[in-house]
């Protein structure tokens, strides 16, 4: 795919937004796109929207953010910190007006949140029946379409056996906390998943194990087609690579093979089908993927945000969206954490290497672009 970098645009700005519309010289996106240094944020990670003109980002610096917009031009304002001295509280949720909080261990909830950013109220437990383990403890979280809490459980190491109720799956309940329940096993660590428009089955991304070598076994996208199926860990990686540990004795044919395996180390987390009606048709239900980016890899990869294309369950195709994220001499410029639509349909990407949040939009005329077939 044909790339192309941005210069600033010659556009007024919000008096709420100072910062913004600085095009990111470091950044490239496909042609007829234009990104932006969108909001200036500590340590941002998943995002999610409350009502109008609201913007909710965790991390794992221990607060949670809020992000207040205009919602005509989308111009970001101040942000402002909501919450503190949580537990990574990597994950947010919003639902009714409340905002759901993921910090490790438990579940916690700032009710009423949209009109209570200048005197935040004091997190309420929703849960806390999860692990205390850090390793692979921060947790994306997210409402699904049977307005049930997702939340996921990693493994507590590198590579481990350990209870199976407890590690290792996605888990969901309800909003109030009861009826605790697994609803996918095998899952190594999933920072990330969103529900087909369409079919709506949960997607989720899942970091493979480490210390097999440079390029294997890879990280995964995956297709819950069922509650309670497998995906393998710690037994079986990317569908056929058996476990040098753990293995032994296992088929992989016995557990769900990946929609599509991704590249060794990549990282992905965030993940979205972008649903609005800014880009043009061909993104329609395409699949953002944010590649966090390896970290004890010989040559670094990932560091991009990726397209994946669907026909029905079916990955067709995997290009790069935004690319820059390494500079020179594999220098570390930005490292992506997730991906989010905004009311207008541009998409917002967090990255918490550069405190920052970028936005995308459309910018060209409504042609089809190309992409690039899957071997």
């Amino acid at each position: 795919m044909i790339r192309t970098l941005l210069t600033a645009c010659a556009i007024a700005l919000s008096p709420v937004a100072a910062h913004a519309q600085q095009a990111p010289q470091h950044l490239s996106v496909p042609p007829g796109f234009g990104i932006e240094l969108w909001a200036k944020v500590d340590n941002p990670r998943a995002m999610v929207l409350g009502e109008a003109g609201r913007l909710y980002v965790g991390s794992r610096k221990g607060h949670v953010s809020a992000v207040p917009y205009d919602s005509r031009t989308m111009a970001a304002g101040a942000p402002v910190k909501v919450a503190s001295g949580l537990n990574m509280p990597v994950g947010v949720a919003w639902r009714k007006g409340d905002l759901y909080v993921s910090a490790v261990d438990r579940i916690v909830k700032l009710p009423g949140i949209d009109k209570r950013l200048d005197a935040p109220p004091t997190p309420v437990l929703v849960s806390d029946r999860f692990p205390s383990d850090k390793a692979h403890g921060w947790k994306f979280i997210a409402f699904g379409p049977d307005d049930k809490l997702y939340v996921p459980v990693g493994a507590p190491c590198n590579i481990c056996d350990r209870d199976k109720d407890s590690y290792a799956n996605i888990m969901r309940m309800n909003p109030d906390g009861s009826e605790l329940e697994v609803f996918a096993r095998g899952v190594r660590n999933t920072v990330g998943f969103d529900w087909h428009p369409k079919s709506g089955e949960l997607w989720f991304t899942d970091n493979g194990r480490d210390w097999m070598g440079d390029d294997t076994p890879p990280c995964e996208l995956n297709r819950v087609a069922q509650a309670g199926q497998h995906f393998g860990y710690p037994y079986c990686h990317g569908g056929t690579v058996a476990d040098p540990e753990f293995g032994q004795g296992k088929s992989c044919g016995d557990y769900t093979a990946p929609a599509l395996k991704l590249g060794a180390h990549v990282a992905p987390l965030g993940m979205r089908f972008y649903g609005g009606q800014q880009f043009p048709d061909e993104y329609r239900s395409a699949l953002f993927i944010a590649e966090h980016g390896s970290w004890n890899r010989s040559k670094p990869d990932g560091y991009r945000v990726m397209m994946a294309r669907l026909e029905g369950n079916k990955v067709v195709s995997y290009t790069p969206f935004i690319e820059g994220f390494l500079g020179r001499n594999d220098a570390v410029l930005g490292r992506p954490a997730d991906v989010l639509e905004l009311p207008d349909g541009s998409l917002l990407v967090s990255d918490d290497h550069a405190n920052a949040i970028y936005r995308v939009r459309w910018n060209g005329t409504r042609t089809a672009a190309g992409d690039a077939a899957l071997p």
